[in-house]
């Protein structure tokens, strides 16, 4: 397709970035470089051009992994539709309750036992975004298939900088068999691009950072970051006159719009080298951790949080993974107040204390994710609309429940508008349906309708 195209127009239009030597900084779309009608640049001979929203805005998917399942009886709503009240779980979502809805009665069947005997939380993790059974093959062999995203990424991965992003707060093991005789690569990667290639996700920030804000050969990104991290200088010291020509050009909104962008990129940046600073003054007697991650598990997964956030409003990409800890996760969390292993927790055997803790760590996952949504909801999106009614973003487990290891009725979440397609605000009850039956939904929301199976799906899913 030429560059006179409204394809080609609106991508030229939307791509804004301030440059230096290895910095890219990409810009979130200002009215002034928008056309007229944006409905109109987003429509191709009356057709919308892929993962585009109605009015023309990107429509971003994220699928967003929590460990080990959730205790059943405090993760489902009460009441049924749109008159249902959240659980104890759920509850610190209360504020974005209209923005997502609940699914019951989705099954992830690649997961269940069988004749390959333990190792669900391999299977949980390795089946959840693939409906492909996993191979358990001796040594350090494995074989999954391509995982929803990557078959998004497939699609309109090259309308972006990044085809997808794939993220982690968990530690990555390559090699190696973990779960009664898997490999390893099942419980550290949700992303598959083919059955024998995970995508590795991304754990450190500074990376992450590094990534979603250079430019160049790799060469022009190290010198920059050396000279910023010798000299104590922001990277957007760098682009400070290319900001203030932009300011110029652009309306007052546009100018409050491109402040507190500026002041997210600096905010995050600041809590970056924070991290590297406290890493570096502590003793380590573990010394495999990234110096970038932060000492406080919440600020490590919101650091995460805010910087898929810019991505998405910087249409940097539309489609990515964050496995917020993979399966079998055995992380303690003493900001609230847990010092015993989460994977060991989550083998109550009905032990009261043991599952008011799950409890408490399922809330906490729920706090991060409600953190999440509302800063998706409070940011404008190119049509109007927030990020977050132009989004699609799964947030589930590959485990329901953790204390019985089952695939059935697993906990998940779906959040975000859309674009004006989904119907959020209700707990929905479907029939014992494979997951992969919504994810050909969402296939369907970004321009794939020619998939017409994925993984052990029987059809789409219709009521969403």
């Amino acid at each position: 397709m030429n560059a006179q195209t409204p394809r080609a127009a609106a991508h030229l239009n939307r791509r804004r970035f301030l440059r230096n030597l290895g910095i890219g900084l990409a810009l979130p779309a200002f009215e002034a470089f928008l056309p007229r009608r944006l409905s109109a640049a987003a429509t191709v001979g009356g057709e919308a051009l892929a993962a585009t929203t109605a009015t023309g805005a990107p429509l971003r998917t994220a699928f967003l992994y929590f460990p080990n399942g959730a205790i059943p009886a405090a993760w489902w709503p009460n009441g049924v539709g749109r008159d249902f009240a959240l659980n104890r779980t759920m509850q610190p979502l209360e504020k974005v309750r209209g923005q997502f809805q609940v699914f019951g009665g989705l099954t992830d069947n690649s997961a269940v036992g069988g004749v390959d005997g333990g190792g669900d939380h391999a299977r949980a993790n390795g089946t959840f975004l693939t409906g492909v059974r996993i191979k358990k093959t001796p040594g350090a062999d494995f074989h999954a298939g391509i995982s929803v995203d990557q078959v998004m990424a497939q699609h309109i991965g090259l309308m972006t900088p990044f085809r997808s992003l794939e993220l982690s707060c968990d530690s990555i093991q390559k090699v190696g068999s973990c779960d009664t005789g898997y490999a390893c690569v099942y419980q550290h990667n949700l992303a598959w691009s083919s059955p024998t290639t995970p995508m590795t996700p991304e754990v450190n920030p500074r990376q992450l950072f590094e990534r979603l804000f250079g430019s160049g050969p790799r060469a022009e990104r190290q010198q920059n970051l050396l000279l910023r991290q010798q000299e104590k200088r922001s990277i957007l010291d760098f682009v400070l006159n290319d900001a203030r020509d932009l300011s110029r050009q652009i309306s007052g909104r546009d100018q409050q719009k491109l402040a507190e962008y500026l002041g997210s990129v600096r905010d995050i940046e600041q809590r970056i080298t924070r991290a590297e600073q406290s890493r570096a003054a502590r003793p380590q007697p573990e010394a495999d951790a990234p110096a970038g991650i932060p000492e406080s598990t919440t600020e490590y997964v919101r650091l995460m949080y805010d910087m898929l956030h810019l991505a998405f409003q910087t249409d940097s990409t539309r489609v990515a993974t964050f496995m917020l800890a993979g399966e079998g996760s055995d992380r303690t969390y003493p900001e609230i107040g847990i010092s015993d292993g989460h994977h060991f927790l989550s083998h109550h055997n009905n032990r009261a204390d043991f599952i008011e803790k799950v409890t408490q760590i399922d809330v906490w996952y729920a706090s991060q994710l409600a953190y999440f949504l509302d800063k998706m909801a409070q940011t404008k999106d190119i049509d109007g609309n927030s990020l977050l009614h132009n989004s699609q973003i799964i947030y589930g487990s590959g485990n329901a429940d953790g204390n019985r290891h089952t695939h059935v009725n697993l906990p998940l979440i779906l959040a975000g508008g859309g674009g004006g397609t989904l119907t959020p605000g209700r707990y929905i009850q479907h029939s014992d349906q494979p997951v992969a039956n919504l994810y050909l939904s969402m296939l369907d929301r970004i321009g794939a309708k020619n998939v017409t199976r994925f993984g052990d799906s029987t059809g789409r899913l219709t009521d969403v």
